[in-house]
């Protein structure tokens, strides 16, 4: 009998840790997720293991963490990036002491997900950067995190992938996230406070960014390399609200209501160029389809019966 890949999945509870986690029980994998809180009821997963942890706390995650397991993807981190202190320590230290567990252990694969935000103040579309100047602190934890494995794939051939996620969105989204606010509030009918809108974005369907993961899961190849990943088709703010409003009928955008935050790029968008060549993986959801599955999941969900 083939034994079952075993995979660890920190921050398992979250968004994308959930849309992963199903997808890696579909694809026969044993998962593990390592969070700080229990899975909300409508991301709850029967096979998965949970286990509560905080990744900080370094020999209890040792403890907590007793079997060896062959892919180790990193999606944990302190969400509330106004604070600063929490958020800086999350992303990086957090990062590193899991890391550091699995340096001597025979792992096949180390995920790191990371940001766009770390490639900093550079023309768009954004090319993958490591000598950068990250504009806010949570960019910079991501940034060091970053450099700390890759100084690992360098020196002990940690198998470290790090992917540069822009903006994921899609069904069960926490609303914390334009898109998923957008939904929430047009359904309810709502005013919308947004800035003007004229600053261009990347937005991936939660599908597309599982599929690069697996994709790095099975590539050697991607060791020890940093891949920027977004759908690589730009758009204005306010046209992606303008689109949610449209499907849905209903919202009340309010433009210029809010005000660009002080390190926010006018233009922030990738180059997956990479990805294509080295991954074969490109997104295959457009915007419109991504949409129109989020809005119908989003209505489904009990809170709107």
């Amino acid at each position: 009998m083939k034994l079952k890949k075993k995979l660890l999945i920190a921050g398992g509870t979250g968004f994308i840790g959930y849309h992963l986690a199903m997808d890696a029980l579909k694809r026969g994998y044993s998962v593990t997720s390592l969070s700080t809180k229990n899975p909300k009821k409508y991301r709850y997963l029967k096979r998965v293991k949970y286990l509560k942890c905080n990744t900080l706390k370094k020999k209890l995650l040792k403890k907590k963490i007793k079997i060896d397991y062959d892919v180790v993807v990193n999606l944990s981190g302190y969400v509330n990036h106004y604070e600063k202190k929490k958020t800086f320590s999350s992303h990086y230290t957090g990062c590193k002491n899991l890391a550091d567990i699995f340096i001597n252990k025979n792992l096949k694969s180390f995920i790191q997900m990371g940001s766009g935000m770390e490639n900093g103040n550079v023309k768009s579309p954004q090319k993958e950067k490591l000598n950068c100047k990250p504009l806010s602190n949570y960019a910079l934890a991501k940034y060091n995190a970053s450099s700390y494995l890759l100084n690992l794939f360098k020196n002990k051939k940690f198998p470290v992938t790090v992917l540069r996620l822009y903006q994921a969105y899609g069904p069960k989204q926490n609303l914390n996230r334009l898109i998923s606010i957008v939904i929430d509030k047009s359904l309810k009918n709502q005013n919308i406070p947004c800035t003007l809108g004229r600053q261009k974005r990347d937005f991936l369907y939660i599908d597309d960014l599982i599929n690069v993961i697996f994709k790095v899961i099975n590539s050697k190849q991607s060791h020890g390399k940093i891949f920027n990943i977004g759908s690589s088709e730009p758009i204005r703010i306010r046209d992606v609200i303008k689109k949610i409003i449209k499907i849905i009928k209903k919202g009340k955008p309010q433009f210029g209501k809010i005000a660009l935050r002080k390190e926010e790029l006018q233009n922030m968008y990738p180059s997956i160029n990479k990805a294509k060549k080295i991954l074969s993986w490109k997104p295959k959801v457009s915007l419109e389809q991504g949409l129109k599955l989020t809005i119908k999941n989003f209505k489904n969900e009990s809170k709107y019966k």
